[in-house]
């Protein structure tokens, strides 16, 4: 019963966050289409947040020396790594500095001597079993699936795949933050690594793993193959590629997760010369363990090369010297902090105490859905200017809605109902009376918030502005309508902003990844009046064709193309095969990527003024649901 009032108490929190937020930015935006949510708010500041960081940013410069080395004709490369005994650590802040260590690691006069030899054999254990928020991690690191395509590919196989007649299915429950893994399970994993592996690949003790958060809900065990010995290649011709890519994630990461650890020699020479010491260290593979069947590195292959690297460092003791013959300065400029992508952005939700597995792709889905936050073509997370005028909007209106201990101390309190520790309504009510108080002080005062732009307008001069039609599409106003009446297309936004400040003759063109149908040469993208468009990089060819937004949804009519946002001679958003004229299928709102459970036709996602709704794409079916926790 407490889990059900856990469970209910979110369900009420966010969808009271979500009804009494909303309407305060429809108020003062303009724009029916913006939601906020309790958690999906947090989230959207979280990358307003890294972009303000990485737009502060200054590089500051650094040098770091590497040297090539030599004892009795064997050569081998060290870096150096301290100064009078303190680490270097970017210190080595110009170019004269580096020349001053150059001139003095060059001169005939300089010896160098080894100070120092340590040999360690460490043991790499394997990683524990995935969570949800690990596999979508894992799967958008290694095949770039976005959380909401992971989960739908993982619903899939949980739900069961057709083999020899008979639906099975192959993982269990998708949505857990437990890695707990059943004895069951774990025998099964334990005859399997023995049959296949050896015994020296199953550790002398079984593995056992704890999660360090406290407020795991341990209600399903870790997301694992349901039957350990059906191996990826046994049932491949079942499953359709995205289902076989991310079922093998699961199985070797689950396998692995129950073998030996592996076992590896690293080896550091430090080498004296005056002020300077010099540093090599290599690393080498002495025993594979779980590395035999899966390597959670992102540097795949890593290991393998360290052991070569390993055969050229000469064996060395204290004392011996060597002679350098070469110095090689490296100039290097500290990087802003990486953007968000999905895997990141949940990782770091996660480890802030926000949100729950089951809600982490339908967050990152809805703050991309309401156009607070896009992708660039690395798949990196960027703020529009809406989502950043609506994320200071509610920063500055409503602090604790917006703020993480707030959001992640809810977190905990919920936790605190489904264990017995703290009665339901009363964290209604503590929650209720201060954010409704907060709510109708702000309406009272609540005015539209002009959205400007750095873009002036082409006719007057005045600032541009964000702004909304009657349907919910947002184009550029001048700010001096009605005397100015110049509109133009968001897309040319961005590009506009960089040619005002200066900066479109340095930017490298933007290549897209497919190739020119007539000529086979790359193509890049453009920006013209009508908005982001492709040509050929071929001189000679110069072939043009519109750019078209792809949803990531193979066509169901061809089977070959896909699904992409085009626009009618109105200039109406619509949804066809990027096959035409070869295949016309077509669609007036945006696929999901999912199947109808009724009749098999693809799921599409309506924008109503009571919701959004998600519903079958054939008018014949009827079925329709709401969207998982869009308040959130």
């Amino acid at each position: 019963m407490e889990m059900v009032q856990a469970q209910q108490t979110r369900q009420i929190l966010d969808k009271l966050v979500g009804f009494k937020l909303s309407p305060v930015l429809w108020k003062q935006i303009g724009n029916r289409n913006l939601s906020a949510g309790r958690v999906q708010s947090v989230a959207l500041r979280m990358v307003c947040e890294r972009e303000e960081e990485i737009e502060a940013f200054v590089p500051q410069e650094y040098w770091t020396i590497h040297t090539l080395m030599d004892q009795e004709g064997k050569q081998f490369e060290a870096e150096l790594s301290k100064i009078k005994g303190k680490a270097v650590e970017k210190t080595i802040k110009t170019k004269e500095d580096a020349d001053k260590i150059v001139e003095f690691l060059t001169n005939p006069s300089t010896s160098f001597t080894v100070e120092k030899v340590t040999k360690k054999t460490t043991k790499r254990k394997p990683t524990a079993p995935f969570i949800t928020s690990t596999m979508q991690r894992a799967a958008s690191t290694k095949y770039g699936f976005g959380a909401s395509r992971t989960m739908q590919i993982a619903q899939k196989l949980y739900e069961g795949v057709e083999i020899d007649g008979a639906p099975v299915g192959l993982i269990t429950y998708m949505r857990t933050d437990s890695v707990r893994v059943s004895d069951d399970a774990r025998d099964m994993a334990h005859d399997f690594i023995l049959q296949n592996y050896g015994e020296k690949y199953y550790p002398e003790k079984a593995n056992v793993y704890v999660k360090g958060k406290q407020n795991v809900q341990d209600a399903h065990e870790a997301i694992r193959p349901s039957y350990p010995d059906k191996t990826p290649e046994s049932i491949k011709q079942y499953l359709d590629n995205d289902q076989y890519k991310l079922y093998k994630l699961i199985w070797e990461n689950f396998m692995s997760s129950q073998m030996a650890p592996a076992e590896v020699a690293n080896k550091t020479i430090e080498i004296n010369s005056g002020d300077y010491t010099l540093k090599a260290g290599t690393s080498k593979i002495m025993f594979d363990g779980f590395l035999k069947l899966y390597n959670d590195t992102e540097d795949d292959g890593n290991e393998g090369n360290n052991e070569s690297a390993d055969a050229k460092i000469p064996d060395l003791e204290k004392g011996d010297l060597v002679a350098c013959q070469n110095v090689n300065p490296k100039q290097h400029f500290t990087q802003p902090p990486p953007r968000y992508n999905e895997a990141s952005l949940i990782k770091a939700l996660e480890d802030k105490g926000i949100g729950r597995p089951s809600t982490y792709a339908t967050i990152i889905t809805v703050i991309q859905t309401r156009k607070y936050v896009e992708k660039n073509q690395s798949k990196a997370l960027y703020p529009t200017l809406l989502g950043k005028t609506v994320c200071k909007q509610l920063v500055s209106q409503f602090p604790n809605i917006m703020d993480y201990q707030f959001t992640a101390g809810m977190e905990e309190k919920l936790d605190k109902i489904a264990e017995k520790q703290a009665i339901w309504n009363v964290v209604l009510e503590d929650f209720y009376k201060p954010f409704i108080e907060n709510v109708n002080s702000v309406m009272k005062t609540a005015q539209k918030v002009n959205i400007e732009t750095k873009i002036k307008c082409p006719n007057c001069g005045k600032p541009m502005l964000l702004r909304t039609s009657k349907t919910g599409s947002q184009f550029l106003g001048c700010s001096g309508y009605p005397d100015c009446k110049t509109t133009m297309s968001l897309n040319v936004m961005q590009e506009m902003e960089e040619e005002q400040s200066g900066e479109v003759a340095d930017k490298p063109k933007e290549v897209c990844e497919e190739k020119c149908e007539k000529c086979g040469s790359d193509m890049v993208f453009k920006l013209g009046p009508y908005g982001k468009y492709m040509e050929c990089t071929n001189p000679e060819c110069k072939h043009r064709k519109p750019y078209r937004k792809s949803t990531g949804v193979t066509c169901p009519k061809c089977g070959k193309g896909t699904i992409v946002e085009r626009k009618s001679k109105r200039g109406t958003v619509f949804y066809g095969c990027d096959k035409y004229p070869d295949c016309d299928f077509v669609l007036w709102n945006e696929p999901t990527g999912e199947k109808c459970p009724t009749c098999g036709s693809l799921l599409v996602k309506k924008v109503l003024k009571k919701g959004d709704v998600i519903a079958c794409s054939n008018m014949k079916c009827g079925y329709k649901k709401e969207p998982e926790q869009v308040q959130e």
